[in-house]
């Protein structure tokens, strides 16, 4: 059974005692980083803060109809853990029952504090340590302290979605909902139901509420690109057949990493010829006769926005059967018994699903200090794609936009056992990202520069900027940040130091 708020009664005797890593987040990226770090740091003590009542992030929060992932299992999975489902595309329990599985398989349990959610944090160079200010569910607040802030929180707002403001909402008699926060309880059984949207949550969307019933229409004011895939990976389910689990997991792994990375680059050198091939792919799928340059034609090249996968085609066969249709136009108004387009065309419905988007939110939200100064994040460079220049020992795991997210977590986490060996073995106690004088005047790029989502470009003002070198590049490269990462640990830009007080403290000793 899984942990809920009040059951991690063992941290609590911790509670006012500085821990060596305060890691914020319980979903899949703060459960792969606390394994990494029970692992390769053994002698490191560590607490997890979750503000929810149970792990799973992202995988616990949503509960749609279809909810999956649009990324193989085999490079979602962590690194260390083989996915041995047959099925490579999973749906979100099958991805939570992975993540929970993870922890308690690694002790994790009574290392996490439920209903605990971080509301600021602040560093005190003399101490080498930053303070969290907490906000619990059940007593109030508290404060919990750490020489190393981790941040596994996600990129969006788990409290509010994106909801364009639709003239004549108000008026609409059915029911409003967006995905974020579906009930659980809805049946919608033989109902009209208009999804607005095109991303990938519209697209698990629309097939599943199609196949369980539902008269469905998809509205998208622009198409996207869309890949079908099987949701079985068959060469990786036969290594499992053959050979040790891990080692056929690691194979597979190498195998899709490989594919994905080529396939992007791909759509970086030759975007045209890859453009004419999803075209053609999806051709396949809906015959001659479907308006695949209407409802399947991006305006932009692949990749400059998500490219969605869907499995087995469900989304085309939904189209053919006439379960679902796409409807290309622009909303015009709600009105009170559904929608109106800009075309004029009148669309009837019982339930509207605001599939439109998330709201980005830097660092979860959280208001950082750094002795007694604000940190205002889109004035400092982010290092390594990861922690952000003259902030001294924060790490923030921000998986790809273009490949699986956990990639670029484990990453991440490995980075940050061996910068923390390094201290130890070096006695340092506090790690900060410096611009040399050479790098000052660099040209200050966007966090992601090359990608052209709504829901990335509404927010990208307030997130850290990027160089135009190495190791103030953010990248969004597998093969290029695997290298970054494995450098040394003392680049000449990570200055790692001892605080002020500790200095003077062993001079007294002396």
């Amino acid at each position: 059974m899984e942990a809920k708020a009040g059951d991690s009664a063992p941290s609590r005797a911790r509670l006012g005692r500085p821990y060596d890593v305060i890691i914020v987040g319980a979903g899949l990226s703060g459960i792969g980083a606390a394994c990494h770090l029970k692992r390769e740091c053994p002698d490191r003590s560590f607490v997890i803060l979750e503000a929810r009542d149970s792990i799973g992030g992202t995988w616990d929060l949503f509960r749609y109809p279809g909810v999956r992932s649009d990324s193989d299992m085999h490079t979602l999975g962590y690194d260390f853990k083989p996915w041995t489902d047959a099925k490579a595309i999973a749906d979100g329990p099958a991805i939570l029952d992975y993540v929970r599985e993870t922890a308690r398989e690694n002790g994790l349990m009574d290392r996490i504090r439920f209903g605990h959610r971080v509301r600021s944090a602040r560093w005190d160079s003399d101490e080498a340590r930053w303070s969290v200010a907490v906000e619990r569910a059940e007593d109030g607040s508290t404060e919990i302290s750490g020489g190393f802030l981790f941040m596994c929180s996600g990129y969006y707002q788990y409290e509010e979605g994106h909801t364009p403001d639709f003239e004549g909402q108000q008026d609409f008699g059915g029911r409003i909902l967006h995905p974020q926060f579906w009930p659980e309880t809805l049946d919608y059984t033989g109902k009209r139901v208009v999804i607005i949207g095109s991303g990938a949550t519209a697209m698990t969307l629309a097939p599943a509420m199609a196949n369980s019933g539902a008269s469905v229409t998809m509205v998208q004011r622009s198409p996207t690109y869309v890949i079908s895939r099987p949701d079985v990976d068959a060469l990786a389910n036969t290594l499992r057949k053959w050979l040790p689990a891990k080692l056929a997991y690691a194979l597979t792994r190498w195998k899709n990493i490989a594919l994905q990375g080529m396939f992007y680059r791909q759509t970086r050198v030759r975007p045209d010829k890859v453009k004419s091939q999803l075209l053609g792919l999806v051709r396949r799928h809906l015959g001659p006769d479907y308006d695949v340059k209407t409802h399947f034609t991006p305006r932009y090249n692949p990749w400059d926005q998500r490219l969605c996968l869907i499995p087995n085609a469900d989304l085309f066969r939904a189209i053919k059967s006439g379960a679902l249709e796409v409807a290309t136009d622009q909303v015009e108004r709600f009105t009170e018994s559904g929608l109106e387009l800009a075309s004029g065309r009148e669309l009837p419905a019982d339930i509207i699903v605001t599939a439109t988007g998330l709201k980005l939110a830097v660092m979860g939200g959280v208001a950082f200090t750094v002795d007694g100064k604000r940190v205002n994040f889109p004035d400092t460079m982010i290092y390594k794609g990861m922690m952000f220049s003259d902030v001294p020992n924060l790490v923030q795991t921000f998986g790809y936009i273009n490949a699986s997210w956990t990639l670029r977590a484990d990453l991440t986490a490995r980075y940050v056992c061996r910068l923390m060996n390094r201290m130890a073995t070096t006695g340092m106690r506090q790690c900060t990202p410096r611009l040399k004088e050479e790098d000052r005047n660099m040209l200050r790029r966007p966090w992601i520069d090359d990608f052209s989502s709504g829901y990335m470009q509404r927010s990208m003002h307030l997130f850290p900027k990027q160089g135009d070198r190495p190791p103030w590049r953010h990248a969004q490269d597998y093969a290029l940040d695997k290298k970054l990462t494995r450098a040394a640990i003392e680049d000449g830009v990570l200055v790692l130091d001892n605080p002020v007080r500790a200095q003077r403290v062993r001079q007294r000793v002396a």
